[in-house]
């Protein structure tokens, strides 16, 4: 299974951003994908989850901000970024598992197949 993230880059604070990401290869099922993100000197974090059944759940600190939802193309999503912080900057990476449930969402070791990641930068 292949996952591929798109639509980072350079914002100001304030802005928004779409990330896009699609899994393939493979995929015979509907999977959980998951969103997260690590900052220069940080652990990568959890960011935004939308699950097999579409049940979605966020961080704390993107909740009222951040969206996610499924793409028309089985298995792709995106995370729209309203009211970008300058703590927004991060790589995002995009994560997906047929598995995942309600209880290990937010854990970056439940999922088995990761992107690249993309680079997202808010300016202050």
């Amino acid at each position: 299974v292949q996952v591929d993230e798109s639509g980072g880059g350079s914002v100001q604070a304030g802005d928004s951003l779409r990330l896009s990401c699609a899994a393939s290869g493979g995929v015979r099922s509907r999977y959980t994908m998951g969103w997260f993100r690590q900052a220069p000197g940080k652990d990568r974090e959890f960011v935004a989850a939308i699950l097999w059944n579409d049940s979605t759940y966020y961080a704390e600190s993107v909740t009222g901000r951040f969206t996610i939802s499924r793409g028309n193309a089985q298995n792709s999503v995106f995370l729209q970024m309203k009211s970008l912080h300058y703590e927004d900057t991060a790589v995002y990476y995009c994560a997906a598992d047929p598995i995942v449930g309600t209880g290990s969402y937010d854990r970056d070791s439940a999922y088995d197949y990761w992107g690249q990641g993309t680079q997202v930068t808010v300016s202050s």
